[in-house]
């Protein structure tokens, strides 16, 4: 996604480093790779085992400057560490589910193929959305419904599902994906029925919100000066979360408007690259229409 604009944004060269936070197909991994020979070096990390073992058989070509990591992006710094990397030239992360993901009907993940509810990124954690949508009480489900999804219906869909498992569970991606079509059968929409409580499902499995900011809470520090970093994010959550962030490290004092003095001992981090997130062009939505949802922002150490 948006892959020569990332290449050329994170200035890849011969020696430098880069972490590619969400390795996924191994795409951005691949592009810095090669626009970094002939000793430039990247680790993939994932928390997806899929994910990991094709993208590696994809890049070993590279030999040893490629290195892969199951791990969520949010324990970058001390995957880092681990392998002597104490900041790098370079981040990228695309957040979201992967095309891989989507496409592989056992993941659970979408609601045109029937399957097991699932949805876990790392198959190794025991919370699956089949777990939260037969345990989890009505005013859970209608908070992540209405957090994560943007759902207006939430709570009649929170009414629906205690009332549907209190028949039967709800096991599959088809059963889910009808209940929520009767809900909202005469509303009014220019997407599937189910496209919102699917995406606030998925997030809620794989506490996405909360890796991000967890990771936003410290990723300028593992950039070297002048390193940049480029995230992609296909939804108004994800993206407020990165461009209050970028905000923050870009700014000079943290203290309230109206105070006297600066106190707050804030220095600036980075330097927006560009004000307002990039998009895809035309032709790549025309190859990839996921692409039509994706906001790239940039920064750069300072």
């Amino acid at each position: 996604m948006l892959a020569r604009e990332v290449g050329e944004l994170l200035n890849p060269g011969p020696g430098k480093r880069f972490l590619d936070g969400t390795l996924g197909g191994g795409g951005h991994s691949e592009q810095l790779l090669i626009a970094s020979d002939p000793d430039g070096q990247v680790m993939g990390v994932d928390r997806d085992d899929e994910a990991l073992a094709a993208a590696s058989e994809r890049l070993q070509r590279f030999g040893t400057r490629f290195t892969a990591r199951q791990a969520s992006f949010a324990d970058a710094r001390e995957k880092l560490a681990q392998a002597g990397w104490d900041t790098v030239d370079g981040v990228i992360l695309d957040l979201g589910v992967s095309s891989h993901q989507i496409d592989s009907p056992e993941r659970g993940f979408s609601f045109r193929t029937d399957a097991r509810l699932d949805m876990r990124m790392d198959r190794r954690q025991p919370l699956d959305a089949a777990q939260i949508v037969n345990s989890f009480a009505e005013a859970a489900l209608e908070k992540i419904f209405r957090d994560f999804g943007e759902e207006p219906h939430a709570r009649r869909l929170a009414r629906a599902v205690i009332a549907e498992r209190q028949r039967k569970a709800i096991s599959t991606t088809e059963e889910l994906a009808q209940l929520v079509a009767r809900v909202k059968r005469g509303h009014k929409r220019d997407h599937d029925p189910a496209t919102q409580v699917f995406q606030a499902l998925r997030i809620a499995v794989n506490d996405e919100l909360g890796e991000l900011q967890r990771f936003l809470d410290f990723g300028y520090e593992i950039l070297r000066p002048q390193g940049r970093m480029a995230i992609i994010a296909f939804h108004s959550l994800e993206d407020r979360l990165v461009k209050t962030a970028f905000r923050r490290w870009a700014s000079t004092c943290l203290c309230p408007p109206r105070a006297l003095t600066c106190r707050c001992g804030w220095s600036r981090k980075v330097k927006l690259v560009s004000k307002k997130p990039l998009v895809a062009s035309a032709q790549e939505i025309a190859r990839n229409p996921r692409a039509r949802s994706a906001k790239l922002r940039v920064v750069e150490r300072v």
